[in-house]
């Protein structure tokens, strides 16, 4: 079994990886406060995708790793904000769906088109090759990625 020696720790690995996640998030939504999404919220894009084309609250919690409770706290979210809407289930008219408003498709359409644009500024910076050994790697030894996220980024 071999080590292999580095001059950093090994808690800088994590944070640089948190430090790249909330760059990246963090002027994600800058941009969409100029392109008409100023409300938005990290939580907002995790939630609507979890709501896919549509859900219940229920299976939304599911789908977040989240109570019912939780879910129905920010299904009001993304519903005061216009994101989301309530609707009858076809198939069971007992069922409540929760599926995206053509607001909510868009502020997902707008963050993927931004979010284009920030790995393209990002590979200006660093170089196409760094960049995509970056995915590269991290494609390699990470997992996912996971819908449900950990409350220190929904707040």
């Amino acid at each position: 079994m071999s080590t292999v020696s580095t001059d950093r720790p090994g808690f800088a690995l994590p944070l640089l990886l948190l430090a790249g996640f909330q760059t990246l998030v963090d002027a994600l939504h800058e941009e969409l406060a100029q392109r008409g999404h100023p409300d938005a919220r990290p939580l907002h894009g995790f939630a609507l995708q979890a709501v896919g084309t549509g859900t219940t609250a229920a299976e939304l919690g599911r789908r977040l790793g989240v109570t019912k409770q939780a879910a129905a706290k920010t299904i009001a979210s993304l519903e005061a904000a216009g994101y989301v809407e309530r609707a009858s289930d076809p198939a069971d008219a007992r069922r409540i769906l929760v599926r995206p408003t053509a607001r909510g498709r868009d502020l997902l359409q707008r963050s993927a088109a931004i979010f284009d644009e920030l790995r393209t500024r990002w590979a200006a910076e660093l170089g196409e090759d760094a960049v995509r050994t970056i995915e590269d790697a991290l494609g390699r030894v990470t997992v996912g990625p996971r819908l449900d996220a950990p409350s220190w980024f929904t707040r």
